[in-house]
């Protein structure tokens, strides 16, 4: 398991929707066929619970019915990464719920509390290692001011196998990854667009929200990265750079708007997001997004 998981991590760990049916309830088997593409196409690892899946919208009991109903989806032909986090209770519970459904590791969400100590982040991935049975974790790093002695404490736990990083701050990942163990694998996770400059320091592998709507370009791309083509994955990057700018607009709260939105336009409808996520997009924001499945033949 330790080396199909250390390979799944250096490959995409593709960030699934959550899909709602027509009462806003979520509707876990909508991702069949979204599924299905993402993995005929060579996704490495789908991820449930992840913030393109919604997660701080769900309710722990949502999130604990994604990741049983994903885990069947999947059916063993990839590892599923599993998305837990919140107050210590619900990350427990989370973190039982997707070891018994079958998730390989955890990704471990930064927790969100104005008073959070680096101390206290260890005491809260310990609890989680108990009560999941010592499942291994990607930590889920937004906030690098914790500085590079806390991060090599967290990263110090046996449990720990990766870091998704997702700050943009290339040079601190490279500090941090330099006072951590060498075989721990650190993972872009600003996706493709930041992929090469985080490659360029030593991650590898990247999370995809694309992996959902266009999942050979994303393919592609990282094909192109392992290879050291940078050129070649530069240039397939810009051919899908617009739809990560939609995603980026509104302080990032079109972020999964527009994959939502992008899927509804491929007859895929997995519903709209939940406030505080915009919804829908504006009508430049859809012109712009119709434009780019039109020009890649999307839809």
């Amino acid at each position: 398991m330790a080396l199909a998981l250390e390979q799944a991590l250096t490959g995409i760990s593709g960030i699934l929707v959550t899909p709602y049916d027509a009462a806003g309830d979520v509707a876990p088997q909508r991702l069949k066929p979204i599924m299905d593409r993402a993995l005929a196409a060579g996704l490495h690892m789908p991820v449930v619970n992840g913030n393109t899946g919604e997660f701080y919208a769900l309710t722990t009991e949502e999130a604990s019915r994604m990741v049983r109903e994903v885990a069947e989806l999947v059916d063993g032909r990839a590892p599923l990464l599993a998305g837990i986090g919140r107050g210590i209770r619900d990350a427990m519970t989370l973190a039982k719920v997707s070891a018994d459904a079958g998730a390989v590791a955890l990704m471990v969400h930064q927790p969100p509390d104005p008073f959070v100590a680096p101390r206290g982040i260890v005491d809260y991935l310990k609890a989680i290692a108990d009560v999941s049975g010592g499942l291994p974790m990607m930590l889920y790093l937004r906030n690098d001011t914790i500085g590079t002695k806390a991060i090599a404490e967290l990263c110090a736990l046996p449990q720990v196998r990766g870091i998704k990083w997702a700050t943009p701050n290339p040079l601190k990942l490279a500090e941090a990854k330099a006072a951590c163990d060498p075989d721990l694998v650190w993972v872009g996770g600003l996706a493709e667009i930041w992929a090469p400059t985080f490659y360029a320091v030593g991650a590898r592998g990247f999370t995809s929200g694309l992996i959902n709507v266009w999942p050979e370009r994303s393919i592609a791309i990282h094909a192109a990265l392992e290879a050291g083509d940078y050129r070649g994955a530069n240039a397939l990057i810009a051919g899908m750079k617009a739809f990560e700018e939609i995603r980026a607009e509104e302080m990032n709260g079109t972020n999964v708007t527009a994959v939502k939105a992008a899927l509804l336009a491929q007859g895929l409808d997995c519903g709209p997001t939940r406030p505080p996520s915009a919804w829908p997009l504006t009508s430049a924001q859809q012109t712009k997004l119709d434009a780019f499945l039109t020009q890649n033949k999307l839809t």
